[in-house]
């Protein structure tokens, strides 16, 4: 049923190798549907019907979006830019960034302000399928639990006080104009110098990028009975000078103690619940009065959730010592 969801997400894997690789041959629909053994025509049609856009407009959209990221990024002459991700003149170059992110290529590196990439699309997502996390865990790894102190950042973020879950959040932010889960994460991705970021791979769309909650008296009761909102953003550095979106909120992060609670890479598809329910039971039996620590629930500290299978899956919980 969920085939071609699959089909396309190796599509999209391999767009992005390639455009990494500079391979610009592989780029075609005819090699593109010759690497799923279909056809130009079907896979086109395929495409579009799941993705919701032409392929060459997705082609284009990540080409952009990878060279605003070196011109961002490096000192790279812009026609050299243009010439590395498929464009044939400079000209033709700055009139697509422009029509794309409202600023020429040479204005962006004078002033590189949020702009809305087009991130790595997931069609075979488990979450929205509901097919993946059902099995049980055959990775051997274990829930670690170790203590941090982390020290003072800022928080870019959007935030709501009545969601309850990730899939719950982005529904309710998607009512609320220039919230949406693709303009928000388009935007975060332009954003240099995420503390979390990581890159360079595959999977690194949304990198540096985690839910998170913030203790708030107006906030939502969770299961351990603390008032959160919840809040989707990127920490960046205490001296973080850059614009922020008019839609987003930057909050100050004090250096603090937290308690983190982090398992191994693992299968989404198939481990997905199996490893949340090893780390809730972690989470639950742990023992505060013996470690000396109890849980930070006052206003302002913050919960951040870090899922990353490839990597690991992390809750980062503000403690704070028990007084004598």
């Amino acid at each position: 049923m969920h085939e071609w969801h699959k089909s396309i997400q190796c599509i999209v894997l391999e767009i992005d190798r390639n455009i990494r690789e500079q391979n610009d041959e592989a780029l075609t629909l005819a090699n593109l549907s010759g690497f799923l053994g279909y056809s130009e025509y079907y896979v086109s049609r395929k495409f579009r019907e799941i993705s919701g856009m032409q392929l060459r407009d997705y082609l284009r959209n990540r080409r952009l979006a990878f060279a605003l990221k070196d011109i961002r990024d490096t000192e790279t002459g812009i026609l050299d830019i243009a010439l590395k991700y498929g464009f044939s003149s400079n000209e033709a170059f700055t009139r697509a960034f422009k029509n794309a992110y409202g600023t020429s290529p040479s204005e962006y590196r004078k002033h590189p302000s949020p702009v809305v990439l087009r991130t790595v699309i997931k069609p075979f997502d488990c979450y929205l399928l509901g097919i993946g996390g059902t099995g049980m865990a055959e990775s051997s790894n274990e829930v670690k639990t170790y203590f941090v102190t982390i020290p003072k950042h800022k928080f870019l973020h959007i935030r709501n006080y009545e969601s309850i879950g990730y899939f719950d959040f982005w529904q309710k932010q998607s009512a609320v104009p220039g919230q949406d889960c693709e303009t928000i994460c388009g935007l975060l991705d332009s954003i240099k110098g995420k503390l979390d970021d990581v890159g360079g791979s595959e999977s690194d769309a949304g990198s540096g990028q985690l839910m998170a909650f913030i203790n708030q008296p107006e906030g939502r009761i969770c299961s351990w009975g603390i008032p959160l909102a919840e809040a989707y953003g990127v920490r960046l550095p205490f001296d973080y000078k850059g614009e922020v979106p008019k839609q987003m909120q930057l909050m100050d992060v004090a250096e603090g103690e937290y308690i983190v609670f982090e398992h191994g890479p693992f299968d989404f598809e198939t481990e997905n619940a199996a490893v949340e329910e090893k780390i809730e039971k972690a989470m639950r039996e742990f023992d505060y009065p013996q470690s000396g620590y109890e849980l930070d629930t006052s206003q302002g500290r913050v919960f951040y959730f870090y899922h990353d299978c490839s990597r690991f899956w992390k809750y980062v919980r503000p403690v704070r010592k028990i007084k004598g």
